[in-house]
């Protein structure tokens, strides 16, 4: 820490971290895809508040069972980081609690790895109750299995004689606590998720669509959020701006009203523990009529965030929501013939939410997704198939309901896309 005077008061400043960051290359990588994830992990870490005073890329067949990386390559990155001055060495890929142990004894630095970098990020940005509990839940659930690491003055601890007193009982406290707290923030997310659901319903019986908006960090959804429904949310430049869910309604004189919702940004190699802890909060997509896919246009790895997009949302088993890609950022688009292909390749909406460029585009075919059948949809369901029926009532606004013998008839609405999977069952 820095101390300083400025006007009689004390001041204390935290020294920035100054970071290595390193990655391991695998057969079956390749280079540039290293190296991108690289530069990831280093924006990663600017967000955090760290600078980045060194890079290191090691090729090995498989990581090492104790020091993920080669012992000569951990060496090489202990050198480099006296030459920097560096505090802290940030590993692109999880460590295991021992691996992060022996290279922070071996380096003389702390040492962390991705998954502990994005929780960090996630802490620093969370501001309502419930994120706040959701990271917490993700940061107890990574720290339960390094607490032994944490005790370095267990190094014998395993059991048999000489092992036992009461550090071991301090552990073991150690791990109640945390357990007991898991279970206590479970519990307050459980309070959450049924709040949520209850919200759903509200919105089902308003007859309102929901469209939410999912995309890699960063690739504007917030800005573009803001400029379809007049809303002022936070929206900067930088990784993980959005961690708290909003949803804002999109209306205008003679048009088609609609529920826009923005979600966290997702991320390759997105930590087990986030989309875990964050489940009440994704549960919003499997709720919604249509999923906007929004990618950053200007970005050179674009269909690389395309596809962890796209792999994550299987992940979620809601691959099958009814999506519109958007291409965002258009104006900061250096090679337009680029995206040209895009938009030959798949259907696509390009758009900018700085400028508002597209929107008028993107409204009219959300409108023609969302739109439901005019009039009503009589439906025969017969009793055993009650996913259908279910698929009725989560979907679609049941007008009248008539339960006769084998089956049930329904007057309902129904989005186009939901209506053309139950049409057999239409009267």
């Amino acid at each position: 820490m820095k101390n300083g005077r400025r006007n009689g008061v004390a001041i204390t400043r935290a020294v920035q971290e100054r970071a290595v960051i390193a990655a391991l290359r695998l057969p079956a990588q390749r280079r540039w895809e290293v190296e991108e994830s690289l530069d990831e992990l280093g924006g990663l870490a600017t967000a955090a508040g760290a600078a980045v005073v060194h890079r290191v890329v090691q090729e090995r067949g498989s990581p090492t069972p104790a020091l993920f990386f080669g012992s000569g390559k951990v060496d090489e990155i202990a050198e480099a980081g006296r030459a920097t001055g560096a505090n802290l060495m940030i590993c692109d890929d999880p460590l295991t609690p021992v691996q992060e142990r022996n290279i922070s004894q071996t380096l003389g630095l702390k040492v962390i790895d991705r998954t502990a970098l994005i929780l960090d990020i996630f802490a620093q940005r969370a501001r309502t109750a419930e994120g706040k509990l959701q990271v917490e839940l993700a940061q107890l659930t990574y720290l339960l299995p390094r607490l032994v690491g944490q005790w370095t003055h267990l190094e014998r601890l395993g059991g048999g004689i000489g092992t036992r007193g009461p550090g071991e009982t301090q552990l073991e406290s150690d791990r109640r606590v945390i357990r007991r707290r898991v279970m206590q923030i479970r519990r307050e997310l459980e309070h959450v998720r049924v709040h949520r659901r209850v919200q759903r319903e509200g919105r089902r019986r308003a007859g309102l669509p929901v469209v939410a908006l999912v995309g890699y960090t960063n690739a504007g959804k917030t800005t573009l959020l803001n400029r379809m429904t007049g809303a002022h949310l936070a929206a900067a430049d930088r990784l993980f701006e959005t961690l708290d869910p909003a949803a804002r309604l999109v209306n205008g004189a003679g048009r088609l009203a609609f529920i826009l919702s923005d979600t966290v940004g997702f991320i390759r190699k997105l930590p087990h523990e986030l989309v875990a802890a964050f489940r009440a909060t994704l549960e919003e997509l499997a709720e919604a009529d249509v999923l906007l896919h929004v990618v950053d246009a200007s970005h050179p790895a674009l269909a690389e965030h395309m596809a962890a997009v796209e792999t994550l949302l299987a992940e979620l088993e809601v691959a099958d929501r009814p999506t519109v890609l958007v291409l965002n950022k258009m104006d900061r688009v250096a090679e337009p013939r680029a995206v040209e292909t895009l938009l030959a390749a798949r259907p696509a909406v390009a758009v900018s939410g700085v400028s508002g460029a597209g929107l008028d585009r993107l409204r009219v075919v959300i409108e023609g997704m969302v739109s439901p059948l005019r009039g009503s949809l009589t439906l025969r369901i017969p009793h055993r198939d009650g996913a259908a029926l279910a698929l009725c009532y989560k979907r679609g606004r049941v007008l009248n309901r008539d339960d006769q013998d084998g089956h049930v008839q329904l007057e309902v609405e129904l989005p186009p896309a939901v209506a053309g999977t139950l049409a057999a069952y239409r009267v």
